[in-house]
């Protein structure tokens, strides 16, 4: 096996937490957020001296990431399921019940709705940068982010407004 370039190790070893950490909130589950952050690492080794001619390796990998979450959730053969336990955090955090119940609510929504939240309002990106990393039109990604929120509403119901108030 030959050595990986010096460029690559080095956005790896930058990239490997906030790919880690996107990757968690998407499927849910520490293991599944490592395989995932692992495949996408993958991919991206095997076509690295493109990717880093390329304008911005960052985003690549992002959106490998998340092409990847969606593709595995729509395999009919995927049997595992994201659990109910989060990964352990630095420190408890204020807001820790509602950080809680939202990350229910995610886990009830589709693939795809999940990922188009994850991306516009965890991850802050625009609509643009979400449209092109899910292969949608920025249209679609309005349309399906207002849909995702208003399903999430429904699902968190009585305890988002007790948990807000």
């Amino acid at each position: 096996m030959r050595e990986a370039p010096a460029d690559y190790l080095e956005f790896a070893v930058a990239r490997s937490g906030p790919l880690f950490r996107t990757a968690c909130l998407l499927t849910g589950d520490w293991h599944l957020a490592e395989d995932l952050v692992q495949e996408t690492l993958a991919k991206m080794y095997r076509s690295w001296r493109r990717i880093n001619r390329a304008e911005s390796p960052v985003a690549y990998a992002d959106t490998v990431l998340v092409r990847t979450f969606v593709s595995q959730r729509r395999r009919r053969s995927s049997t595992e399921r994201p659990s109910d336990r989060l990964p352990d955090t630095a420190g408890p955090a204020p807001d820790a019940e509602l950080r809680m119940a939202l990350l229910d609510g995610l886990a009830q929504l589709t693939a795809k709705d999940r990922a188009v939240l994850v991306l516009r309002y965890w991850e802050d990106r625009s609509v643009e940068e979400t449209a092109h990393a899910l292969k949608l039109s920025p249209g679609a990604v309005r349309t399906r982010s207002m849909r995702a929120l208003q399903r999430l509403r429904t699902l968190l119901g009585a305890e988002l407004a007790d948990l807000t108030a």
